[in-house]
Order: C-alpha cells, then sequence, then structure tokens
C-alpha cells in the first residue's frame, strides 16, 4: 500500500478534478453582461459538435447554438453543449420557440443563456422567464437527477441556486417589438434584448435590406434605449465597419459572423483561385 494511503475504499469524484460543481453552475457570460464587458460572438448554425469544437477554440466569447433556423435537435444541441464545454467560450441557445416544454429540455442538457425568438411583448417576455425558472418564480419542470444541468444533482443546491444562473435575452424583430421594448425590457428577469436585423426588416416592408436607412435607423434607436435602460443590448452583423459601429453604440454581446457562411465564402474563394467560376450572387443581408 502506498505510504499515507488510508484502508478501506476512498472515492474522489472525477468532476472536482475538471472543475468545482460550484464553477459549473456559474454563468460568466450573464455576469459578463451584468458588468458591461463586450462579448464577441459567432453563430453555429452547422448542427454539428465537431465544428462547434473547432470554433469554441477560435477566441471568441459566445456561440450561438440555433434551434430556430438551423437544423438542430435535442440531441445536436446536447452534443454541442459538451463539446464545447472545455473551452472558455459560453454557449448561447436559441429554441425554435418561446415554448417553455422545449425550453425546459434545453435547459436541462445543460444550457444556462437563451435567446428567445419573436418577443413581441412584455407578457412573451415574461412568459420566456418563467420558462427558466423553478417554481414558485416560474414553471420549470424539476428533473434534475435526470439533467445534465445538475451534473445529475452532483451540484450541490442545483435546485435552489439555478434560478439565479438563467440568463434570458429576448430577440426583438418585428415593429410590435419595437413598440413594446420598454416594457419588455422592465419584466423581471429579462437580461438583455437582441435585435434581429433580417426579421425585422422583412417585417417592416424591406424584405432582404437591414441596411435601408430607415432600417438602421430603427436598429439604432432600439440599441440606445436598451442601452438606457440597463439591460444588455446585442446583435448579428457580419460586416466589420456595422459590427463595430453598434458596440460604439453600446452593444454588449455582438455576433459577427455565422459559420455556415464562412465556409461557404472561403470555399467559394478558394475554388476560385483555381478555377473559372462565375461570381456567386450571394442575397443581401446582415451576415
Amino acid at each position: 500500500m502506498p505510504p499515507g494511503r488510508k484502508r478501506g475504499l476512498q472515492y474522489t469524484s472525477p468532476l472536482h478534478a475538471i472543475r468545482s460543481p460550484m464553477d459549473l453552475l456559474t454563468n460568466t457570460f450573464k455576469q459578463a453582461l451584468r458588468d458591461g464587458k463586450p462579448q464577441i460572438g459567432l453563430w453555429a448554425g452547422l448542427a454539428s459538435a465537431y465544428t462547434s469544437e473547432i470554433l469554441a477554440g477560435a477566441g471568441f466569447d459566445w456561440l450561438l447554438i440555433d434551434g430556430e433556423h438551423a437544423p438542430n435537435t435535442l440531441d445536436s444541441t446536447l452534443a454541442q453543449l459538451q463539446a464545447v464545454a472545455p473551452y472558455p467560450v459560453a454557449p448561447v441557445v436559441r429554441p425554435a420557440w418561446n415554448d417553455p416544454v422545449q425550453i425546459k429540455q434545453i435547459l436541462d442538457t445543460g444550457a444556462q443563456t437563451l435567446l428567445v425568438p419573436m418577443v413581441q411583448s412584455a407578457a412573451e417576455a415574461a412568459a420566456a422567464v418563467a420558462a427558466v425558472r423553478y417554481p414558485p418564480q416560474g414553471i420549470r419542470g424539476v428533473g434534475s437527477a435526470l439533467a445534465r444541468a445538475s451534473r445529475w444533482n452532483r451540484i450541490p443546491n442545483y435546485l435552489e441556486r439555478a434560478n439565479d444562473q438563467m440568463c434570458v435575452l429576448v430577440q426583438i424583430e418585428t415593429p410590435s417589438g419595437i413598440e413594446a421594448l420598454d416594457e419588455i425590457l422592465a419584466v423581471d428577469g429579462v437580461d438583455g434584448a437582441f435585435i434581429g436585423p433580417a426579421d425585422l426588416s422583412a417585417s417592416m416592408g424591406y424584405l432582404g435590406q437591414p441596411e435601408h436607412p430607415v432600417v438602421e435607423k430603427t436598429i439604432d434607436d432600439a440599441i440606445g434605449r436598451i442601452v438606457r435602460s440597463g439591460k444588455a443590448a446585442g446583435i448579428l452583423h457580419g460586416g466589420m465597419a456595422q459590427a463595430k459601429h453598434y458596440l460604439a453604440l453600446g452593444a454588449t454581446f455582438v455576433a459577427v459572423g455565422v459559420d455556415a457562411v464562412l465556409l461557404a465564402r472561403a470555399a467559394e474563394a478558394l475554388a476560385g483561385e483555381f478555377k473559372e467560376l462565375s461570381a456567386v450572387a450571394a442575397s443581401k443581408g446582415p451576415y
């Protein structure tokens, strides 16, 4: 027997060898937003744990795992959360809809920060907040023994502490949402608001024209209102100058690209170096 080792079975949880259970619960992305630290992100829409892990090591502060427009399932979302976990990047998950059942399942896989699409009223924002909180503050179903979120009940006092670590970001992408923005921002538990340029421009009558002057003015005004409320402002824009413009306005979480777009344009450019190719007519948009 090695010197100093006591007789009998001794068990050291492998969890402690990786990260402390308390650290696993702490939402560092939420804290960064509260501290006003700019967080630069990238859209992960390829629905692949392999590519998301590649992106996780690229140096971004956050990755958006997209369940609205990308072909993600609960299984692929879980796989990506597991793939990026060892890296210093915060996963943000966008559900397909503001649905409490879907949100419950996503949270149980370990997501702590959600970007909820198409929020158009204070009532819808309050519903999103309720969906991420356990009773009595909310309606999230309790199944922590089955949940990766609690590390299968290895995180001490998970049920009592989880509510405070949830981060709710609501997506504003219609004129109705813009009109109700101040009321939405006043909802307790809403941590930030994200302007969706593509859907906003379409719903304003400028389909495919997110850089139309009327749309840009609306976006600038909305970001100003979010910043003045004390909540975090966010947006996605693949143009470097425009992304920096939004950061200068006070936006805190800004996505500056989409993985599928980066892959497509880089592949086209490389092929074009060796072959006579017709220029690809990319659709107009903020990506």
